[in-house]
């Protein structure tokens, strides 16, 4: 029979244990919901019950990059050729915003056929880790990051280059990556500058730091809107929540 003090002090030691290396999480399962957050740290995704987004409808004054970025999408979903996505240009003008609502649309097509799956972009070197896990599922898979970008020292992008570029064994046909960001080339100036300072042959050094961008097959510029369409997406939300309110206040308010 076990000593009581020594059965204590087992317990003690045992909690202490598990509170220096908890239990790891586990991966939802990824018929159990639209979206899903990864984690790098304990590698497992996490499930997001709502999703905070708008009616596609809503989105004005993008109508052109609504359209192919919709259709990119449909045509994925549909097991064709279809590109990755680089949302790039001015803030606030829907970027994340539309990647969403696609999204929601096309699950409302097609309920349960496409999941949303959000990578941080400080997460990005754990992309390889993350496809491990969807490799051959039945589910066609959205990776999405927001506002990608990288900085000075920053050799993530290389990381998200060979990802893209597929590696030996290939980015699997399940999925897809569309990010946002408000630089076309996703670099800093100086980044791309201090790359050819640096280098032995510069021309290489700056093709490699911009071609990045390149591997993104579907490139769709987002600018500042003109004062008519700010006017409309005021008045297509107002409506779209039943605010009674005249367009004459609704103007003087904006």
């Amino acid at each position: 029979m076990t000593d009581p003090n020594t059965e204590a002090l087992l317990h003690r030691i045992a909690e202490a244990l598990e509170r220096l290396a908890p239990p790891g999480r586990v991966d939802a399962p990824l018929d159990s919901a639209d979206a899903f957050v990864w984690h790098a740290e304990g590698e497992y995704l996490e499930s997001v019950r709502h999703i905070n987004r708008v009616d596609l409808g809503l989105l004005k004054g993008i109508d052109q990059v609504r359209d192919l970025l919709h259709e990119n999408t449909q045509r994925f979903v549909a097991g064709y050729s279809a590109n990755n996505a680089l949302l790039w240009g001015a803030r606030g003008m829907g970027k994340s915003s539309l990647i969403k609502a696609v999204h929601g649309a096309i699950n409302r097509e097609q309920p349960g056929s496409l999941a949303l799956i959000e990578i941080h972009r400080e997460e990005i070197p754990s992309l390889p880790q993350l496809l491990v896990k969807l490799r051959g599922h039945a589910r066609r898979m959205v990776l999405f990051c927001d506002d990608l970008s990288f900085d000075s020292d920053d050799t993530t992008y290389k990381s998200l280059k060979a990802v893209l570029e597929g590696g030996i064994e290939g980015r699997p046909d399940n999925t897809i990556f569309y990010a946002t960001s408000n630089r076309r080339h996703l670099m800093a100036r100086d980044m791309i500058e201090n790359e050819q300072s640096t280098a032995i042959h510069p021309s290489e050094a700056v093709e490699e730091a911009v071609s990045l961008s390149d591997r993104f097959g579907l490139w769709l510029g987002f600018h500042t809107c003109d004062q008519q369409t700010y006017f409309d997406m005021i008045e297509g939300y107002v409506a779209y929540h039943g605010i009674e309110v005249s367009p004459q206040e609704l103007k003087a308010a904006a």
